[in-house]
């Protein structure tokens, strides 16, 4: 089956790019080798920079009736500290703030509209092979018992940067004790002022707790496989994701006070480890968007913005109106163009997490900087702002050619 493009992965990045080409009049194939609705582990809290995104992409109206309360004060919990101060505001005509939205909703909700828009949906199918030649894309889908080989001149891949498997860039890699493995879960009935995104700081690793759809609150972190290790030889009745919780609350005031008696909704997540840092390169043979394309430290709370950011630099390149160019050159400069619009909006959000995430690491630097935050709590403002959180990627609408989609054939 022969496509103009194939995207592998429906999370935020992989349904945005197809909604975008499928509406520009691309034939679009999606392989998702999930089935939906599911629950990720992610932090869930998406930017007010991705406001105007998700109103172009068509869903800001279900993304505002479903999503929790507009995030208004960036706070930090770390050790007895319990700090907090005003979110930066994105300005534009869609300033606000940002919220959170589970991801068992928010990736059905795009995913349903790229549908609705012509793409075509291969769920739950895996892809395991990819070949190239002659200036297509040939690749092999299982599911349902059987095999299909589907063909596109264009592949793009938003299958994110944790799995192992045969696809370019997956691979697995032999644990280090420095590995940060991901944890998440959902609570209600806790003590969490709405409005409020604190930063959770612990010997060994970072999160964050807010508030999201259905009264419920996410907490997600990052913990250090060694230190993981020692949690589970604190708590040894208790599982993996619960001796975590444990440590947390033994190092933060705040976390303590906010899950008084909380109920815990939904198992425990796990996943990792994450791979911080920057793999799009100009000269890759396949487009990667998401966390495949370069991932940050989840202390900023921006992977989701990112990720569907990413795949609205990507689109519109690949839809821009450009004539006097043959395929092969044409698609060399999409990569090189698109690579370059990465870079430039999240280069430096990749850099001050990763500088944020190992400071939080850090007791020593943690124990120096409490008394400077605790006189100068704004500075909670300006890390907020150095993360992305007022930086707009999207301010126009994507251009529209099927033109263009021609020449790159």
């Amino acid at each position: 089956m022969k496509y103009d493009a194939l995207v592998i992965g429906a999370g935020p990045a992989g349904t945005t790019a197809a909604l975008m080409l499928a509406r520009a009049g691309w034939s679009v194939a999606i392989v998702e080798k999930t089935a939906f609705p599911r629950r990720k582990v992610c932090g869930e809290f998406i930017s007010a920079t991705s406001m105007p995104l998700l109103h172009e992409l068509g869903v800001s109206d279900a993304f505002f009736e479903r999503a929790g309360p507009e995030v208004r004060r960036v706070g930090l919990f770390a050790d007895k500290a319990v700090l907090d101060s005003a979110m930066p505001q994105a300005a534009g005509s869609f300033a606000g703030w940002g919220r959170a939205l589970g991801r068992e909703h928010l990736d059905t909700l795009l995913l349903e509209a790229a549908v609705n828009a012509g793409a075509r949906l291969w769920q739950p199918w895996s892809a395991h092979e990819l070949h190239a030649g002659n200036q297509i894309y040939r690749c092999k889908i299982t599911g349902e018992g059987s095999e299909r080989e589907l063909v596109a001149p264009v592949v793009i891949g938003a299958y994110g940067s944790w799995r192992s498997g045969a696809l370019p860039l997956q691979s697995v890699e032999p644990h280090k004790p420095s590995d940060l493995l991901a944890f998440k879960a959902h609570f209600t009935e806790c003590e969490l002022p709405a409005g409020l995104m604190p930063l959770l700081v612990f010997p060994g690793g970072y999160g964050g707790m807010v508030h999201s759809d259905g009264g419920r609150v996410s907490l997600s972190c990052c913990i250090r496989r060694d230190q993981l290790q020692e949690c589970r030889r604190l708590y040894p009745r208790q599982r993996a994701g619960e001796s975590v919780l444990e440590h947390i609350k033994a190092s933060c005031l705040g976390v303590r006070q906010a899950l008084l008696h909380p109920r815990l909704r939904g198992a425990w997540l796990s996943a990792g480890p994450i791979r911080p840092g920057i793999r799009i390169r100009s000269t890759q043979d396949i487009f990667l968007v998401g966390n495949l394309a370069g991932e940050a430290h989840p202390i900023v709370a921006e992977g989701i913005s990112m990720a569907m950011q990413s795949a609205w630099l990507l689109s519109r390149r690949l839809i821009a109106d450009q004539d006097g160019v043959t395929a092969r050159r044409r698609i060399s400069e999409v990569h090189r163009e698109y690579a370059s619009d990465w870079k430039a909006c999240f280069g430096m959000r990749l850099r001050m997490a990763a500088v944020f995430a190992h400071l939080a690491m850090r007791p020593g630097a943690t124990t120096l900087l409490l008394p400077l935050l605790d006189r100068f709590p704004k500075i909670l403002s300006v890390g907020a702002q150095l993360s992305g959180k007022t930086k707009q990627v999207v301010r126009a609408p994507a251009p529209v050619s099927s033109r263009a989609r021609q020449r790159i054939m």
